[in-house]
């Protein structure tokens, strides 16, 4: 467009001509992996470092363009998706890569916000220490857009949500000015917590470009095992002895229904060693021995309750790993039989079973011809409870009907994934004035343009 040849030579002359990309170059940019959302950018940045990224901020604020951030493009809900206006302008963050410092002594690790996790997962494992984010897309999702989503994974359990595990950030600002707080700090209560405004807001706020992150130990030990369960009810006694024998090792507790084992089984070509309408995937890790020894009295305990019916436990890594694949390939395996109307939803764990048996008859109801793909994070309460064979045209009914019982049994319509473009209608929809009021009060006061993100986590005014 002509009217933009001003904005595109100034964000040549910041970046470099190669970094700014145009045409056809921005076509993997410009849609989600999953291939749900589509935009058409004015053009994509690719800047190389802080500074460049606050120069190109502040030059596109300057001329009232609208800035979407990206990390490795791996999010659920399209929150790193243009419109189609062509006046939007992807800032991509994959070249700033840089892993400034590990300390294996504070446990820390300050890192670029471009650098994928499993780069960052490797390097301080040489250093003998973990960074405890686990998740599928773990190579090819950035430090940026995982704090940006504040991501959750199968280690929530026992290490907390992304932002858990942040310290400290450097950000830039929508009107160009960096905030810098790279603490390798604990402890830390001078003033405001101003990190907290920027994870989890999927770059509404502002655009993170570096990170100083907590590290633990790297356990020496792993028990894993695959549990077949009659029940949610025995899943979640399971639960709770687990929690009581093992607690403080416990990592993942995760639930997997028969229906997904079919699914991996028919398009994965992957069997699981056991089946049953529920299955249990539980993982510990310890730096101190006598792990396989408490994980094998759990079993047996289990089994003596009635809470399990048949399960494995692990006798090597490659076997654990093998296990763990089951896991990982269920969204591949339910793409392959078609997609799924997708929710990301919590809800306390008491209530699961409850929850699970009045969703299944309401969707019986509502679309009878559904089919589930019922996974996820048991002992953090989120569930994927993905809805396969349904028509396109429904989706929007099946939707409101589950957030409808989800809010009716106290949860939260996201509980890991945000809400980006995809579900920022049905927050809209469910959340209370004050909320509401609260959320535009934060946006208004940082970012009073709305020039950041846009159309994302927080509603257009109406």
């Amino acid at each position: 467009m002509p009217g933009d040849a001003p904005l595109l030579e100034r964000l040549r002359a910041i970046c470099g001509d190669a970094a700014v990309l145009t045409g056809g170059d921005m076509a993997a940019y410009a849609t989600d992996w999953r291939g749900m959302f589509h935009g058409r950018p004015l053009c994509v940045l690719r800047p190389a470092g802080t500074e460049e990224v606050a120069r190109c901020v502040a030059a596109c604020a300057e001329a009232g363009t609208a800035i979407v951030p990206q990390g490795g493009n791996t999010g659920l809900a399209g929150g790193a998706t243009p419109d189609e206006s062509g006046t939007e302008v992807i800032l991509a963050l994959d070249r700033m890569t840089a892993i400034r410092r590990i300390d294996p002594v504070g446990m820390t690790v300050e890192v670029e916000a471009g650098t994928i996790l499993q780069t960052v997962q490797d390097a301080v494992r040489n250093e003998n220490r973990l960074l405890p984010i686990s998740l599928a897309a773990e190579g090819s999702a950035r430090i940026g857009g995982l704090i940006a989503t504040n991501a959750g994974g199968v280690d929530v359990l026992r290490y907390g949500m992304t932002r858990a595990l942040v310290l400290g950030l450097e950000v830039v600002l929508p009107d160009g000015q960096i905030l810098s707080r790279l603490r390798h700090l604990r402890k830390d209560n001078a003033g405001y917590d101003l990190k907290q405004l920027f994870i989890g807001t999927e770059g509404t706020l502002g655009i993170v470009t570096a990170a100083v992150l907590r590290l633990v130990p790297l356990p020496r030990h792993r028990a894993t095992a695959l549990i077949a369960v009659p029940d949610i009810a025995s899943a979640i006694a399971l639960y709770a002895r687990a929690q009581n024998e093992i607690g403080e090792a416990l990592s993942a507790f995760e639930l997997i229904s028969g229906a997904g084992l079919d699914l991996i089984s028919e398009h994965m070509g992957q069997t699981a060693p056991v089946h049953a309408d529920w299955v249990l995937l539980i993982e510990a890790g310890s730096s101190l021995p006598g792990l396989r020894e408490a994980a094998e009295k759990l079993l047996e305990a289990a089994f003596e309750e009635g809470w399990a019916t048949d399960g494995v436990l692990a006798e090597s890594g490659a076997q654990a790993d093998a296990l763990w694949q089951l896991r990982e390939s269920l969204t591949e395996a339910e793409g392959k039989a078609g997609g799924a109307i997708k929710h990301d939803i919590s809800v306390p764990i008491p209530g699961m079973d409850a929850f699970l048996q009045e969703a299944g008859a309401m969707l019986r109801d509502v679309a009878p011809e559904a089919r589930l793909n019922v996974f996820g994070h048991l002992g953090d309460g989120n569930l994927h409870y993905n809805v396969m064979n349904v028509a396109k045209e429904d989706a929007a009914r099946v939707n409101a009907a589950l957030h409808d019982m989800v809010a009716a049994h106290h949860g939260s319509i996201s509980a890991e994934h945000g809400l980006g473009q995809y579900r920022v209608a049905e927050w809209a929809r469910l959340a209370g004035a004050v909320e509401h009021d609260l959320t535009h009060r934060i946006k208004d006061a940082l970012d009073p343009a709305g020039l950041m993100n846009p159309g994302k986590v927080v509603p257009t005014r109406g």
